[in-house]
C-alpha cells in the first residue's frame, strides 16, 4: 500500500457511523465497538513500532501533498456527515438506547476527526489550512481551542501555568471542569491581548474570539430553525462529547509531567520527555500521528506523518483509546500510571 493512503484508514470509522445512522439495535453501536473495544483490544497484544522515517523518507514524505489532501478530505466528510446525522434522529421509531448510540457516534467524529483534523490544520501557516482547522472545530463547538491551543497550551505546556495539562493524582472528571472552563477563560485573555496590540476595539470583528462566538451561536440557531429544540440539544450532546474525548487526550498526553522551573515563570525548553507516547499503529493512524505527541511539541511545525519516536519520551502502555478507556477509571488509572512517573524519577 503506497504511504500516505494508509491514512485513509480512519475512514473506516465514517462507514460504520453511517451503519449507526441508518440502523437500529446493534448495527447502530458499530462504530463505537470499533473504537472503544476492537482498537483497544488489538492495541493490547500488538507491539508498538518505533521506526522512524529515514532522513530520506522523511522528506518526500514531508512534500508529498497527498497527506494534505487526506485531511482537507476529512474535514469536507465531516458536515455533511453532521447533516446526515442530525436528519437521521427525525426517525421516530428509535429508541432511547438508538438515540444514544447515534449521539455518542457524532461525538465520536467530532472529537477524533473535527478536533484532531483542526488539531493538525491548525498549526499549519497556510491561511486556506487554518480556515479548515476552524472549520472542523466548528462541529465541536471549540473554535477557541485554535486560539488558546497554539499560543497558550505549546507555550505553557507541562507547567502549572497549563489548564490543559494534569497533575499528578488528578481526577479526570475534576480535570474536565479546570481544563475547559480555564482554557476558554484563556482563549479569551490572548485573543483581547492580539487585538489590543493591534490598535483595536476587544469589542471590534478584528477580536477572533468575539467572530468565533458569533459563528457558533449562528450555527446553533441555524440547526434550531431547520430540525427544532429537539434535535439541536442533540447536536450539542454531539459536541459536547467531542469535546469530552479532546479533554480526554489531553488529560492522558501530559499526565503528571512537568517542565523545571528555571527562574520566576520562566521554564525549562519543552523537551520529548514532557508527553506521554504511543506507538501503537492502529492508534497513530486514527488519530493521524497525534499519539507521537513528544515530537509535535518538540517542534510544533513537523507535519504528523513524519513525526518520529523519541527515545528519551515516556511511553504508554497501550494506544490512545486504550489509554482513554483507563483515565475513567481513576484508581487503575493511578495504579498503573503513577508507578511509571515514579520509574521516571519524577516528583
Amino acid at each position: 500500500m503506497t504511504k500516505p493512503f494508509k491514512y485513509l484508514s480512519p475512514l473506516i470509522v465514517y462507514v460504520l457511523a453511517y451503519v449507526a445512522f441508518t440502523h437500529t439495535g446493534i448495527l447502530s453501536w458499530s462504530a463505537l465497538l470499533y473504537a472503544w473495544i476492537f482498537i483497544p483490544m488489538i492495541e493490547l497484544f500488538m507491539q508498538p513500532n518505533e521506526k522512524n522515517l529515514a532522513a530520506e523518507e522523511e522528506a518526500v514524505a514531508k512534500n508529498n501533498k497527498l497527506y494534505d489532501y487526506i485531511l482537507y478530505l476529512i474535514v469536507l466528510l465531516q458536515f455533511p456527515t453532521m447533516f446526515f446525522y442530525l436528519q437521521s434522529m427525525k426517525e421516530v421509531e428509535l429508541s432511547n438506547t438508538d438515540i444514544a448510540a447515534r449521539i455518542f457516534t457524532m461525538g465520536l467524529l467530532c472529537g477524533t476527526f473535527g478536533i484532531n483534523v483542526g488539531h493538525e490544520l491548525g498549526h499549519r501557516k497556510n491561511k486556506l489550512e487554518q480556515f479548515l482547522a476552524k472549520a472542523s472545530l466548528l462541529s465541536s463547538l471549540y473554535m477557541h481551542f485554535f486560539i488558546e491551543h497554539n499560543k497558550g497550551h505549546h507555550k505553557n505546556v507541562a507547567t502549572k501555568d497549563d489548564p490543559n495539562s494534569a497533575r499528578k493524582g488528578e481526577v479526570i472528571y475534576f480535570f474536565y471542569f479546570r481544563t475547559i472552563i480555564f482554557s476558554y477563560i484563556g482563549a479569551w485573555k490572548i485573543a483581547n491581548q492580539d487585538v489590543k496590540k493591534k490598535g483595536y476595539s476587544i469589542f471590534s470583528f478584528y477580536n477572533e474570539m468575539l467572530l468565533y462566538q458569533l459563528i457558533q451561536i449562528s450555527s446553533i440557531i441555524a440547526i434550531y430553525f431547520i430540525f427544532g429544540s429537539t434535535i439541536t440539544f442533540y447536536f450539542l450532546a454531539a459536541a459536547a462529547i467531542g469535546i469530552a474525548l479532546l479533554e480526554t487526550v489531553n488529560y492522558i498526553e501530559h499526565y503528571g509531567l512537568s517542565r523545571k522551573e528555571i527562574a520566576a515563570g520562566k521554564y525549562e525548553r519543552t523537551l520529548p520527555q514532557h508527553s506521554w507516547n504511543s506507538n501503537h499503529v492502529i492508534g497513530r493512524l486514527m488519530l493521524f500521528e497525534l499519539s507521537r505527541h513528544s515530537d509535535h511539541h518538540y517542534l510544533a511545525s513537523r507535519k504528523y506523518q513524519v513525526l518520529r519516536h523519541s527515545d528519551e519520551a515516556p511511553q504508554m502502555p497501550t494506544g490512545y483509546p486504550g489509554m482513554m478507556i483507563l483515565s475513567l477509571i481513576p484508581p487503575l488509572w493511578f495504579y498503573i500510571m503513577n508507578k511509571k512517573i515514579e520509574q521516571l524519577k519524577i516528583v
